[in-house]
């Protein structure tokens, strides 16, 4: 079976999919018929300057970002918590 190639007009078109209209990338993959893998490596590809996401799809994004992020600070923060507390006790 030869492998299929895609213009980078619907690549990124996919990418503006998952970035300005917030499908999930396997959404977006199955609307467009491609696998799922295909359309994760573009977004990773094509999140640079190249595809500047806007709208409402945008601002979910950015939201999905900034709760992970914020997850991950808090975890950080309560790792440290519990080192330094530790650190405390073995003080003598």
């Amino acid at each position: 079976m030869p492998r299929r190639r895609f213009s980078r007009e619907f690549k990124l078109s996919a990418v503006q999919l998952v970035n300005e209209q917030g499908y999930s990338i396997p959404d977006a993959a199955r609307s467009l018929g491609i696998d799922p893998a295909n359309v994760r490596g573009w977004v990773e590809k094509f999140s640079g300057d190249a595809v500047v996401p806007s709208g409402d799809g945008a601002v979910q994004a950015e939201l999905r970002r900034l709760r992970k992020e914020n997850a991950r600070l808090l975890m950080e923060r309560d790792i440290l918590k519990k080192a330094a507390a530790f650190f405390a006790k073995e003080q003598p």
